[in-house]
């Protein structure tokens, strides 16, 4: 399969510059009409800061990484509980249809605001308390905690953390479970026939011959809903969880940078997004390719 070579043409150099040329007249404006004193620089050191004779990351980066950290932990633990419902989804137990299914109704028509809230005041706290998450972590050596701190959060916002984790994987599950679901069933009869006709159990048929087409034609909308897990994780704000969002707000009522604030955010948001949409991308070539 031949690469699809990119073209930069003389149209594309256009809108570029009437893009700029659009920022920068909205940037003008809004000096003048609203008397606005822009201050870029003082952004820098919420991105970068020295500390002590050394460089250290500011309020925002913080953030940025702590948005890393939900995203992909989210990522991961979404697209495995997903694919698990999805399965179940199509099985041949009733039990586990409608196991599936009633999980996936009930998520799917609740807002992910009362979610978050359900988790973290009624199920986070206290199945954090039940186990003795909170005792084990605040008794644990200092190495211990480290690890923690640079996989999830600090031991003190762990449990937030946690909560604001949980919430993002039930809510995006289950709408990975419909994509799986929609995935396996759009294969045609004739495989499962001619995979059932080699003397394959199911869970064969499913992982040698069904799977790897569903995966083809899945990845393009799997992509667009983990891109929007990186999005949908701006509402775990709400419970005080120190991501992006959470320290923009923090900075905007602090320092009254209204628009440097929220136009950096934006273009951090977007390098992310942007930087996993090309990931995935070169993934789904990959795989078309075998």
């Amino acid at each position: 399969m031949t690469k699809a070579k990119i073209r930069f043409t003389p149209l594309d150099a256009v809108l570029i510059v009437l893009l700029l040329a659009a920022g920068v007249f909205l940037s003008h404006r809004i000096g003048v009409d609203m008397n606005y004193h822009w201050q870029w620089p003082v952004i820098l050191q919420y991105i970068v800061r020295t500390d002590g004779g050394s460089w250290a990351a500011g309020s925002l980066a913080q953030g940025f990484l702590t948005t890393v950290k939900l995203s992909l932990w989210a990522t991961a633990l979404a697209t495995l509980l997903g694919t698990i419902t999805g399965l179940m989804r199509v099985s041949h137990s009733l039990f586990y249809r409608l196991v599936a299914g009633s999980y996936v109704e009930m998520v799917r028509n609740l807002p992910p605001l009362v979610l978050v809230f359900i988790v973290y005041f009624f199920i986070g706290d206290r199945i954090m308390t039940l186990l003795g998450v909170e005792d084990f972590i605040r008794s644990a050596s200092p190495s211990t905690q480290a690890v923690l701190t640079f996989l999830f959060a600090t031991p003190a916002r762990l449990s937030g953390f946690f909560a604001g984790l949980a919430t993002l994987v039930l809510y995006e599950a289950a709408y990975i479970t419909e994509i799986v679901r929609a995935g396996i069933q759009s294969i045609e009869q004739g495989q499962w026939e001619a995979a059932h006709a080699l003397g394959l159990s199911r869970w064969q048929q499913l992982r040698y011959v069904i799977l790897p087409q569903a995966l083809q034609r899945i990845l393009p909308t799997l992509a667009g809903q983990l891109i929007s897990t990186i999005k949908d994780s701006a509402i775990v704000s709400v419970i005080s969880i120190s991501e992006l969002t959470f320290q923009g707000l923090e900075l905007m009522s602090a320092t009254y940078l209204t628009f440097e604030i929220w136009i950096t955010i934006t273009a951090l948001y977007f390098i992310l997004t942007f930087t996993f949409s090309m990931g995935v991308r070169r993934l789904e070539g990959f795989i078309q390719t075998k």
